[in-house]
């Protein structure tokens, strides 16, 4: 999705040599897997994160362009929505001081993007959904002016064949229905990034797929959405029905969503690039001059333009990703289900987590994948997103439990193992781990803080947006004082 296009349109022919194409790339990469050096010998993370941005009140600012002009920081691109930007934090070791030195370099990214965007009449957002989000705001001329959004929203809908229906049933109930993919934009997320080997892409997969309940019960920071009080984390429902091109009777055919959790564990990346390419039709069908087989041929390593396409418009929550740097190919997971914020300082928190969490299970005698269903733990993943915090987990050999207790007694030891197996330093291990602990400790995330603070500000009879925006404007002040939510008083 992040690959730039041009406006086209296509014919049955492009998506015929695409397919093939497709196909073709994917033979080589299954050669290539067995047979060129994936290895890592200094395992680098990355984080990308989006952002919501607003005016003075609290509203959305679809001024995505002045802004990222202002800014003038490659660092800082584009997004699908004219009120979004994304940062990309340059890739970085996670051993010693990394993910302490990622934080300050990231706050230092945002005081300064801040200051700049501020110079034009916006303000940066770090969160899931933003409150003030309105149905004026989620029209056509709300995608940003890159011709590969409005050209990728325009075939998700002749996909579909009609209009994307969004129902959610939460606190409140919400059933809209919308002619873009614009929904897709209010879903501002953080994308934690992992390089793995080969051998290692599988365990690591299956270990994200296991504990993503537990990572979006305790990072929940989208409860709102067109006024609604709606899932703890909305984002997850929201996304999935946003970019959904299956009718209701291709759902009941059990044809699968873009949007997708998976349907099993796996043994190899290559399982998932096979599934993408065998079960989902291509949405842009755009040919590159690359020939894969030429390129090994020549001794050189093929980019696999279709395939890596194809697979930027298949939304895992746990995506593989294969990409050349310096030459070399390698390989990565994609964790795309948290959300944007609260601060730096949470979602590097976050990104411990997960980094603790999928090293130390995938070095276990017994993984916990072995013992538990993909059903339970898709299941458990939606279960989270619902309730939040408060949520309820099963862990194998524990049973089900509240996610806060299943955090602090049993996963956080993990975490700490799992990164000083990498290397991290002990102070920056106890930093950013207590920082999960004391919200579990303490209950608030970003969406019970949301909840709670919208409670004392909303009264009966007045305007729900004018709520919104002073919870917003509140939001705001707290996330740029950088210190983590569990610390926001409420009031």
């Amino acid at each position: 999705m992040g690959q730039d296009v041009e406006a086209r349109e296509f014919t049955g022919e492009d998506r015929a040599r695409y397919r093939a194409k497709v196909r073709r790339n994917l033979d080589v990469l299954a050669a290539m897997l067995g047979e060129q050096d994936f290895s890592v010998p200094d395992p680098h993370v990355g984080i990308e994160i989006e952002f919501n941005l607003v005016d003075e009140t609290g509203d959305p600012a679809l001024r995505n362009a002045e802004t990222l002009d202002a800014i003038a920081a490659e660092d800082f691109q584009t997004e699908l929505g004219q009120f979004n930007v994304e940062i990309n934090v340059p890739p970085s070791p996670v051993a010693g001081r990394g993910l302490a030195d990622m934080a300050d370099s990231m706050r230092d990214d945002l005081n300064a993007a801040q200051e700049k965007a501020q110079t034009v009449g916006t303000g940066l957002m770090m969160i899931g959904i933003l409150p003030t989000l309105d149905t004026q705001h989620l029209t056509r001329e709300a995608i940003s002016s890159n011709p590969r959004y409005h050209l990728l929203s325009d075939q998700i809908l002749t996909a579909r064949g009609e209009d994307i229906h969004l129902v959610i049933n939460g606190v409140e109930r919400l059933r809209t229905t919308i002619d873009t993919i614009i929904a897709e934009a209010a879903c501002t997320s953080t994308q934690l990034h992992l390089q793995v080997e080969p051998d290692d892409f599988a365990p690591t997969w299956n270990a994200a797929q296991a504990i993503a309940g537990v990572q979006i019960a305790v990072g929940a920071n989208s409860p709102f959405f067109l006024g609604r009080r709606l899932w703890q984390e909305t984002r997850i429902a929201l996304f999935e029905q946003a970019t959904d091109t299956r009718t209701d009777e291709l759902k009941a055919q059990g044809v699968r969503p873009r949007v997708w959790f998976g349907e099993r564990w796996i043994t190899s990346v290559f399982d998932l690039f096979e599934e993408n390419s065998r079960y989902f039709p291509a949405l842009l069908p755009i040919v590159d001059d690359e020939d894969p087989v030429a390129e090994i041929e020549a001794g050189r390593i093929p980019t696999l333009p279709e395939l890596r396409l194809h697979n930027g418009t298949i939304w895992r929550w746990n995506r593989p990703i294969y990409d050349v740097v310096d030459g070399k190919p390698h390989l990565r997971v994609e964790n795309r289900l948290l959300p944007s914020g609260p601060t730096v300082k949470d979602t590097v928190a976050n990104a411990a987590l997960f980094y603790g969490l999928v090293t130390a299970l995938t070095e276990q005698d017994r993984p916990v994948w072995s013992q538990l269903s993909f059903r339970a733990a898709e299941e458990g993943f939606h279960e989270a997103a619902s309730a939040g915090i408060d949520a309820e987990a099963y862990w194998p050999g524990i049973g089900t439990v509240p996610v806060r207790e299943l955090v602090l007694r049993h996963l956080l030891p993990l975490a700490h193992v799992g990164l000083e197996r990498r290397g991290v330093d002990g102070a920056v291990i106890d930093e950013f781990l207590q920082i999960i602990e004391r919200r579990c400790v303490t209950g608030q995330n970003g969406s019970s803080w949301m909840t709670a603070q919208f409670d004392r500000l909303h009264t009966r009879g007045s305007d729900v947006f004018d709520s919104m925006r002073a919870l917003t404007r509140r939001y705001a002040e707290h996330m740029h004082s950088g210190e983590p939510v569990h610390s926001w008083p409420v009031g």
